[in-house]
Protein backbone atom coordinates (compact mmCIF):
# COMPACT_ATOMS: atom_id res chain seq x y z
CA UNK A 1 0.00 0.00 0.00
CA UNK A 2 1.40 3.38 -0.98
CA UNK A 3 1.53 6.40 1.30
CA UNK A 4 -1.15 8.05 -0.81
CA UNK A 5 -3.42 4.99 -0.48
CA UNK A 6 -3.03 5.14 3.31
CA UNK A 7 -3.81 8.85 3.25
CA UNK A 8 -6.94 8.44 1.15
CA UNK A 9 -8.13 5.58 3.35
CA UNK A 10 -7.56 7.61 6.51
CA UNK A 11 -9.43 10.62 5.15
CA UNK A 12 -12.46 8.45 4.48
CA UNK A 13 -12.50 7.08 8.03
CA UNK A 14 -10.77 9.51 10.38
CA UNK A 15 -9.56 12.71 8.69
CA UNK A 16 -7.58 13.81 11.74
CA UNK A 17 -3.82 14.28 11.95
CA UNK A 18 -2.35 13.79 15.42
CA UNK A 19 0.36 16.41 16.05
CA UNK A 20 2.56 14.98 18.81
CA UNK A 21 4.75 17.98 19.54
CA UNK A 22 7.17 17.25 22.36
CA UNK A 23 6.76 13.47 22.17
CA UNK A 24 9.77 11.56 23.49
CA UNK A 25 10.98 8.23 22.07
CA UNK A 26 10.27 6.45 25.35
CA UNK A 27 6.53 7.19 25.14
CA UNK A 28 6.12 6.87 21.38
CA UNK A 29 4.76 3.33 21.39
CA UNK A 30 2.25 3.86 24.21
CA UNK A 31 0.92 7.12 22.79
CA UNK A 32 0.81 5.63 19.29
CA UNK A 33 -1.15 2.65 20.56
CA UNK A 34 -3.63 4.96 22.31
CA UNK A 35 -4.22 6.78 19.03
CA UNK A 36 -4.35 3.81 16.68
CA UNK A 37 -6.73 1.84 18.89
CA UNK A 38 -8.97 4.93 18.92
CA UNK A 39 -9.12 4.96 15.13
CA UNK A 40 -6.51 7.61 14.35
CA UNK A 41 -4.43 6.73 11.29
CA UNK A 42 -2.46 9.92 10.60
CA UNK A 43 0.37 10.67 13.05
CA UNK A 44 2.91 13.49 12.89
CA UNK A 45 5.94 13.98 15.13
CA UNK A 46 7.20 17.57 14.79
CA UNK A 47 10.95 17.67 14.28
CA UNK A 48 11.43 20.10 17.16
CA UNK A 49 10.47 17.26 19.53
CA UNK A 50 13.16 15.31 21.45
CA UNK A 51 14.89 12.80 19.14
CA UNK A 52 12.03 12.88 16.62
CA UNK A 53 13.53 10.34 14.21
CA UNK A 54 13.59 7.68 16.94
CA UNK A 55 9.92 8.32 17.68
CA UNK A 56 9.02 8.25 13.99
CA UNK A 57 10.89 4.97 13.55
CA UNK A 58 9.10 3.41 16.53
CA UNK A 59 5.67 4.53 15.37
CA UNK A 60 6.22 3.56 11.73
CA UNK A 61 7.47 0.07 12.56
CA UNK A 62 4.94 -0.60 15.32
CA UNK A 63 1.85 0.62 13.46
CA UNK A 64 2.35 -0.15 9.76
CA UNK A 65 -1.29 0.51 8.96
CA UNK A 66 -0.97 4.13 10.04
CA UNK A 67 0.54 6.94 7.99
CA UNK A 68 3.38 8.25 10.18
CA UNK A 69 5.81 11.05 9.50
CA UNK A 70 7.39 14.31 10.51
CA UNK A 71 6.05 17.79 11.10
CA UNK A 72 7.76 21.18 11.13
CA UNK A 73 9.83 19.92 8.19
CA UNK A 74 11.67 22.94 6.83
CA UNK A 75 14.41 21.52 4.58
CA UNK A 76 14.70 18.89 1.87
CA UNK A 77 17.40 17.13 3.89
CA UNK A 78 14.90 16.64 6.72
CA UNK A 79 12.49 15.02 4.27
CA UNK A 80 15.13 12.42 3.52
CA UNK A 81 15.78 11.90 7.23
CA UNK A 82 12.10 11.26 7.90
CA UNK A 83 11.95 8.80 5.01
CA UNK A 84 15.05 6.98 6.30
CA UNK A 85 13.31 6.59 9.66
CA UNK A 86 10.35 4.92 7.96
CA UNK A 87 8.08 7.96 7.74
CA UNK A 88 5.72 8.47 4.82
CA UNK A 89 4.18 11.82 5.76
CA UNK A 90 5.70 15.30 5.56
CA UNK A 91 3.95 18.26 7.19
CA UNK A 92 5.28 21.82 7.32
CA UNK A 93 4.12 25.14 8.78
CA UNK A 94 5.12 26.86 5.54
CA UNK A 95 5.38 26.26 1.82
CA UNK A 96 8.90 25.44 0.63
CA UNK A 97 8.97 24.20 -2.94
CA UNK A 98 12.11 22.10 -2.35
CA UNK A 99 10.49 20.30 0.58
CA UNK A 100 7.36 19.52 -1.44
CA UNK A 101 9.25 18.30 -4.48
CA UNK A 102 11.57 16.09 -2.43
CA UNK A 103 8.67 14.53 -0.57
CA UNK A 104 6.79 13.78 -3.78
CA UNK A 105 9.95 12.42 -5.40
CA UNK A 106 10.28 9.96 -2.51
CA UNK A 107 6.65 8.87 -2.76
CA UNK A 108 5.57 10.59 0.44
CA UNK A 109 2.39 12.45 1.31
CA UNK A 110 3.15 16.17 1.69
CA UNK A 111 0.99 18.77 3.44
CA UNK A 112 2.71 22.19 3.33
CA UNK A 113 1.41 25.07 5.37
CA UNK A 114 -0.40 27.86 3.51
CA UNK A 115 -2.61 30.77 4.49
CA UNK A 116 -3.29 32.69 1.27
CA UNK A 117 -4.61 31.81 -2.16
CA UNK A 118 -1.20 32.63 -3.64
CA UNK A 119 0.55 30.13 -1.36
CA UNK A 120 -2.15 27.53 -1.86
CA UNK A 121 -1.97 27.57 -5.65
CA UNK A 122 1.83 27.57 -5.60
CA UNK A 123 1.88 24.55 -3.29
CA UNK A 124 -0.57 22.64 -5.46
CA UNK A 125 1.46 23.47 -8.57
CA UNK A 126 4.56 22.06 -6.84
CA UNK A 127 2.75 18.76 -6.29
CA UNK A 128 1.48 19.03 -2.70
CA UNK A 129 -0.86 16.20 -1.73
CA UNK A 130 -3.02 18.57 0.27
CA UNK A 131 -2.89 21.90 2.08
CA UNK A 132 -2.35 22.52 5.78
CA UNK A 133 -4.20 25.77 6.41
CA UNK A 134 -2.12 27.33 9.17
CA UNK A 135 -2.70 29.06 11.50
CA UNK A 136 -6.39 28.39 10.96
CA UNK A 137 -7.55 30.60 13.82
CA UNK A 138 -6.32 33.65 11.91
CA UNK A 139 -8.96 33.27 9.21
CA UNK A 140 -11.58 30.99 10.75
CA UNK A 141 -14.29 29.12 8.87
CA UNK A 142 -15.10 32.21 6.78
CA UNK A 143 -11.57 32.21 5.39
CA UNK A 144 -11.77 28.49 4.62
CA UNK A 145 -15.01 29.06 2.73
CA UNK A 146 -13.46 31.90 0.71
CA UNK A 147 -10.42 29.79 -0.22
CA UNK A 148 -12.56 26.77 -1.05
CA UNK A 149 -14.53 28.90 -3.51
CA UNK A 150 -11.45 29.44 -5.69
CA UNK A 151 -9.42 26.27 -5.13
CA UNK A 152 -9.84 23.20 -7.36
CA UNK A 153 -12.66 20.99 -6.08
CA UNK A 154 -10.24 18.10 -5.56
CA UNK A 155 -7.79 20.13 -3.46
CA UNK A 156 -7.62 18.84 0.11
CA UNK A 157 -7.74 21.49 2.84
CA UNK A 158 -6.91 20.66 6.46
CA UNK A 159 -7.08 23.55 8.96
CA UNK A 160 -4.53 23.41 11.78
CA UNK A 161 -4.04 25.70 14.75
CA UNK A 162 -6.44 26.18 17.63
CA UNK A 163 -8.83 23.46 16.46
CA UNK A 164 -11.03 22.19 19.27
CA UNK A 165 -13.92 19.77 19.30
CA UNK A 166 -16.50 22.57 19.14
CA UNK A 167 -14.82 24.17 16.12
CA UNK A 168 -14.94 21.27 13.71
CA UNK A 169 -18.51 21.49 12.49
CA UNK A 170 -18.19 25.10 11.34
CA UNK A 171 -14.95 24.34 9.53
CA UNK A 172 -16.41 21.25 7.87
CA UNK A 173 -19.42 23.20 6.70
CA UNK A 174 -17.02 25.77 5.24
CA UNK A 175 -15.31 23.04 3.19
CA UNK A 176 -12.54 21.59 5.34
CA UNK A 177 -11.58 18.00 4.51
CA UNK A 178 -9.98 17.22 7.86
CA UNK A 179 -7.92 18.70 10.67
CA UNK A 180 -4.57 18.66 12.40
CA UNK A 181 -4.95 18.49 16.18
CA UNK A 182 -2.15 19.30 18.57
CA UNK A 183 -2.29 20.35 22.21
CA UNK A 184 -6.00 19.59 22.55
CA UNK A 185 -5.07 15.96 21.88
CA UNK A 186 -1.59 15.55 23.32
CA UNK A 187 0.76 17.54 25.51
CA UNK A 188 4.02 16.25 27.03
CA UNK A 189 3.26 14.68 30.36
CA UNK A 190 -0.16 13.31 29.43
CA UNK A 191 -0.72 9.65 30.10
CA UNK A 192 -1.72 7.27 27.30
CA UNK A 193 -5.14 6.97 28.95
CA UNK A 194 -5.62 10.74 28.84
CA UNK A 195 -4.58 10.85 25.19
CA UNK A 196 -6.92 7.99 24.35
CA UNK A 197 -9.81 9.80 26.02
CA UNK A 198 -9.08 12.92 23.99
CA UNK A 199 -8.66 10.88 20.81
CA UNK A 200 -12.03 9.17 21.24
CA UNK A 201 -13.75 12.48 21.94
CA UNK A 202 -12.33 14.00 18.75
CA UNK A 203 -13.26 10.93 16.71
CA UNK A 204 -16.85 11.07 17.93
CA UNK A 205 -17.11 14.78 17.25
CA UNK A 206 -15.56 14.47 13.80
CA UNK A 207 -17.88 11.60 12.86
CA UNK A 208 -20.81 13.90 13.50
CA UNK A 209 -19.50 16.46 11.01
CA UNK A 210 -18.82 14.19 8.02
CA UNK A 211 -20.70 15.44 5.00
CA UNK A 212 -22.71 13.02 2.90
Amino acid sequence: MTAFDKFQGALAVSPLVAILRGLGPGEAYAIGEALVTSGWQLIEVPLNSPEPMRSIATLASSFPGALVGGGTVLQAEQVRDVRAAGGQLIVAPNFNVEVVREAIRLGMVCLPGVLTATEAFAALAAGATGLKLFPAEMIGPAGVKALRAVLPAEALVLPVGGIGIRDMRAYREAGADGFGVGSALYKPGMTPAEVKGNALDFMAACAGTIRA
